[in-house]
């Protein structure tokens, strides 16, 4: 069985890309669900892992961008 999975290594990156409290602007989310929009922002609570970083979202989501799915940016 295969996954998607990032390696530890990703994480690791991901983990120092999106240290706890840096701000983060929402650039793409495959979700047709969620109530985020490109430009939107928020503060990184945590990258877990599997390489979800979460997000305490400013309008007031907790959704995670996903590894290889949502694409963020650090401001």
């Amino acid at each position: 069985m295969s996954n998607n999975y990032p390696s530890r290594e990703v994480v690791e990156r991901l983990r120092r890309q999106y240290p706890a409290g840096c701000r983060v602007e929402l650039v793409s989310m495959n979700d047709p669900y969620a109530r985020l929009k490109p430009g939107d922002q928020g503060t990184v609570v945590a990258v877990d892992d599997i390489g979800t970083v979460h997000i305490d979202w400013d309008n007031g989501s907790g959704l995670g961008a996903a590894y290889g799915a949502d694409v963020i940016r650090r401001i």
